[in-house]
């Protein structure tokens, strides 16, 4: 924490190779982030992206929320499978959504609303895998995907084109039953040299992460930043680091990082929109990152809210009340997402940066009840995904489920035509093909670009 910089700026020897370790930060299996720059400038020959300047912001809603409680609602069905909640209608004709989202409501004309992706894993962290690498399959005794997710993708294929920052950040990891979590993240069978890192208003691992008591602190922050970087240069020290250690130390302490971690930076009424809570402040991190060149970020969105037991989106009547936890996190989720939105247009990023919000599937159309309390069961059978800007065609309903939302009828998607979509946002090719750990070559996606979208 920013706390220690004082204590390591005021010892007195060469810094070794011990500190380098605490400046760099820690990945899967150990791997500091010099090593890592080391080891991905050492792979030269996988190429780069094609020369675009383009982002891509995921708010991945785990748990998998209910397409017939936000975003495809089904008012005619009968009572067991519509649910307690009304839709009101948007300002883009035709498009409706829950009432609890009035904020969408409003600006319905910024985004578009894909109602017909389907696949075939019904575990959560199966679906993780399935939605964020295209493919089903875990490591074996483990929740990480075999395959490379996106996020990892985005660091392999793009690392090269980026300086001062990594190609890929998850905001706020979770450590769910062993090494910690965030979406998109896992390198599958590639190298850990590939893993997303994790960071919380600054690389989370690095002993830099600044605390929430130093958010409001921006000229503490910068003396921080500032002492760090004279005491290694009064000492000689960065002279004895190879290059890979200086350039971690530079993505530590100048400018790209200092300033897109800091958001007390921002203008106090654009802080005051998105709101002074985590999820509040990890979209505004959000569009600071990609604002400043990172490509792919990641936030998980909280499933929590007053007065309700809810942690995550896992709406099981078992685990809590869905009409009571909806009722509580809706107001939050409505503000952020829509604020998020706004500011991307506000501030001309809609054509570069392309937000997605999703889950790892839907739930079941019939309602299931326990102890008085109203729940769904996981479902991927069906599921709705919201897309804004990337340059993209807004104001569209792309699909439709059957009247009690069991299935798509209409423009079916399968979870590889989103990670084409993106890629092909990004400017990477979604046919490419890597060898895994037998030699057979596997390509990042078996789908096929949304045609409506690109």
């Amino acid at each position: 924490m920013l706390e220690r910089l004082p204590e390591l700026l005021r010892q007195s020897r060469m810094m070794t190779r011990r500190d380098s370790l605490r400046a760099g930060f820690l990945g899967l299996g150990g791997l500091t982030l010099a090593e890592l720059l080391k080891l991905r400038a050492q792979a030269a020959t996988n190429g780069i992206a094609e020369n675009k300047d383009t982002a891509v912001i995921l708010l991945f809603v785990h748990g998998g929320p209910s397409h017939l409680e936000t975003y495809d609602m089904k008012p005619n069905a009968p009572s067991e499978i519509r649910g307690p909640f009304s839709p009101i209608r948007t300002n883009v004709a035709g498009l409706d959504v829950c009432e609890l989202m009035p904020r969408h409501a409003q600006i319905a004309d910024k985004y578009t609303i894909i109602r017909s992706v389907s696949h075939d894993q019904a575990n959560h962290f199966e679906g993780h895998a399935r939605f964020l690498s295209g493919y089903g399959q875990m490591k074996t005794g483990s929740s990480e995907s075999h395959y490379p997710m996106v996020g990892s993708v985005v660091n392999r294929i793009m690392e090269a084109k980026h300086r001062g920052l990594p190609a890929a950040v998850a905001i706020n990891g979770v450590c769910v039953n062993g090494p910690d979590y965030s979406p998109g993240i896992a390198q599958g069978y590639w190298s850990s040299q590939y893993r997303v890192p994790i960071c919380n208003f600054g690389l989370r691992d690095s002993q830099l992460t600044v605390a929430p008591s130093h958010l409001g602190d921006r000229l503490g922050l910068q003396r921080s930043f500032d002492q760090l970087r004279q005491g290694l240069d009064q000492s000689g020290s960065m002279d004895a680091l190879d290059s890979f250690n200086r350039r971690a130390i530079d993505i530590l302490t100048t400018g790209k990082a200092q300033k897109a971690f800091d958001i007390t930076q921002e203008d106090p009424r654009i802080r005051e929109k998105y709101g002074d809570d985590y999820f509040g402040r990890e979209a505004l991190l959000a569009r600071r990152l990609v604002e400043a060149g990172v490509s792919f970020v990641s936030i998980r969105v909280p499933g929590s809210g007053p007065n309700s037991k809810a942690h995550d989106w896992d709406d099981h009547a078992v685990n809590w009340d869905m009409p009571t936890a909806m009722t509580a996190r809706m107001p939050r989720y409505d503000q952020v997402v829509t604020t998020l939105i706004e500011d991307i247009f506000d501030r001309g990023l809609d054509k570069k940066v392309l937000l997605v919000v999703t889950g790892e599937f839907g739930r079941t159309p019939r309602l299931e009840f326990k102890d008085g309390r109203i729940g769904r069961d996981h479902y991927p059978g069906a599921m709705s995904i919201l897309v804004s800007g990337g340059n993209m065609p807004m104001g569209q309903i792309l699909g439709q489920t059957n009247r009690y939302g069991e299935h798509p009828v209409d423009l079916q998607h399968d979870p590889h035509d989103i990670l084409a979509t993106i890629y092909k946002h990004l400017g990477i090719d979604h046919t490419r093909e890597f060898l895994d750990a037998q030699g057979r070559p596997i390509p990042l996606t078996r789908g096929t670009p949304i045609r409506e979208l690109i």
